[in-house]
């Protein structure tokens, strides 16, 4: 069994991982931190789940291509389950840990809470809290039956809290599958929680079908242990037939216990057939707590679970990951460790920084410690070298729109002496008329004239147009009598001469 090097790394320039949770039969867990997200992001740090075929015994390329499989269709089967109640895919990709070896990964939310196992130890919940997470329970594992998967692992360390112990959601999609598969079910789950027909535990020549009712039999003695904090050890693959003491003197244990007999039946058939039924079931049980406490949380306000959101949820789903078998890489490149020694790098010279993933087949990034950079090689990937020339384009085009712009500005004031007139109102040119001259309303002589300026009256020019001057008479150059009297008018520019400033 080998182990991933990823202390202290920094995974494709963006995951700084932080600790390992802990490892399963095919993958190991890790917290890291998204440097990319915002540190109030409730996503700012996350969980890397790496796939480690390593980890298995004797792997063949077979079984690996197997568990390979197995971790794209967990992305696939998330990413069909979204929901405020399960917990959600953030990314995924392709990396070299430390010490070279490939291995593929997902990244999934951080639940801060842990798991229900966990939280049950310390501390017993009221009913009534017990009852909500429950419900979240219900809510999520009756969405991922309606599209069309079962988990197939149910248990309470599967059923994880938000950090403020408010919201749950189910995680571990590792061995779900799609309920309308019609191949003879494997043999997994945990044995005090998986029911007969899929129990390690219990073999059956029977080959059977797999339905919802084997999830809501692990349902059932989930719910057993979050409400008694007892695992159901005694009844591992039969019906629940009894609670234990500290519970039998309470006014719901008998509907309680009503419901999870039926729900742990050896018989799928006579288990309910679906999470809705199964949470009907449980409404005696909901309303005797509800009348217990008038201020209760628990109360049945509808026919279905109810969901209850989180911050940062979203229905959106990243690009779905495309994996490949890669025991051939991995063993190829221990060969060349074996042969040829890594040479010793002083800690001052070592060149830790690599281009971020891209995938292009037959290339795989590197998980790398985080900045310590001492003249990395220049080279860029094509995809920073295609953003650089998308955004160059996009300036260019943003130029040449801002450049035509101001040239139709321009040539629009020039035509219409827009120009002209602001500069005669700003700082006006007086011209003294040559002759008697009449004042028009418009640069025109098709109209009447409304005013007459006389032979040397000075005007003051307040707007120009083509060769006509809008003017207002400054002083009249004698004295006049009768006739349009207005001071304010157009006149022919050949008709005044502009004094100099």
């Amino acid at each position: 069994m080998r182990e991933l090097s990823l202390s202290n790394s920094r995974l494709d320039r963006r995951y700084e991982v932080r600790k390992r949770l802990g490892q399963g039969s095919y993958a190991e867990i890790f917290v890291a931190r998204d440097t990319l997200a915002s540190p109030r992001s409730p996503h700012s740090t996350v969980v890397v789940k790496a796939l480690n075929v390593f980890l298995q015994e004797d792997v063949d390329l077979d079984l690996e291509r197997t568990l390979v499989e197995n971790f794209q269709n967990e992305a696939v089967a998330l990413d069909r389950v979204r929901h405020p109640n399960i917990i959600s895919r953030l990314g995924h990709g392709t990396a070299r840990d430390l010490a070279g070896v490939v291995f593929h990964y997902l990244v999934l939310e951080y639940m801060a809470g842990g798991d229900i196992q966990s939280l049950i130890r310390q501390r017993p919940l009221r009913i009534d809290a017990a009852l909500k997470y429950v419900e979240q329970a219900c809510a999520g594992l009756a969405h991922a039956h309606s599209r069309g998967i079962i988990h197939r692992d149910i248990k309470p360390q599967n059923l994880l809290l938000t950090e403020d112990l408010v919201t749950l959601k189910i995680a571990d999609f590792g061995v779900a599958r799609f309920s309308a598969a019609d191949s003879p079910i494997t043999r997994v789950g945990t044995n005090i929680y998986a029911p007969p027909e899929h129990s390690p535990a219990y073999f059956s020549d029977t080959a059977e079908r797999l339905t919802p009712a084997a999830d809501i039999y692990s349902l059932a003695k989930t719910v057993y242990s979050i409400i008694t904090r007892e695992p159901p050890r005694q009844y591992a693959g039969k019906p629940i037939e009894g609670l234990p003491e500290s519970s039998n003197d309470e006014e719901w244990s008998d509907g309680l216990l009503e419901v999870l007999n039926r729900a742990t039946s050896d018989d799928p058939g006579r288990r309910p057939q679906s999470v809705e039924e199964f949470w009907f079931d449980l409404g005696p049980v909901l309303n005797i707590v509800a009348d217990m406490d008038p201020d209760t949380v628990v109360k049945r306000t509808a026919d279905l679970p109810q969901p209850h959101v989180s911050r940062g949820y979203t229905p959106l789903v990243p690009e779905q990951p495309s994996f490949e078998a890669v025991l051939k890489e991995n063993t190829q490149s221990s060969a060349r460790e074996q042969q040829t020694p890594m040479p010793e790098v002083p800690p001052s010279k070592a060149v830790i920084d690599y281009p971020a993933y891209e995938p292009v087949q037959g290339r795989v990034p590197v998980s790398v410690p985080p900045p310590a950079v001492v003249n990395p090689p220049a080279r860029v990937p094509k995809r920073a070298l295609k953003a650089s020339l998308r955004r160059l384009a996009i300036f260019v085009a943003f130029a040449a729109i801002f450049t035509g712009a101001l040239y139709a500005t321009a040539l629009y004031f020039r035509n219409n002496d827009v120009i002209e007139s602001v500069r005669n109102r700003l700082m006006p040119r007086i011209a003294v008329a040559n002759t008697d001259v009449y004042l028009r309303p418009t640069p025109s002589t098709d109209n009447d004239p409304v005013g007459l300026a006389t032979k040397n009256s000075r005007v003051r020019i307040v707007a120009t147009h083509e060769n006509w001057y809008q003017v207002d008479i400054v002083e009249q150059g004698r004295e006049r009598v009768g006739g349009p009297n207005s001071t304010h008018g157009w006149l022919n520019g050949k008709y005044v001469d502009i004094q100099e400033n």
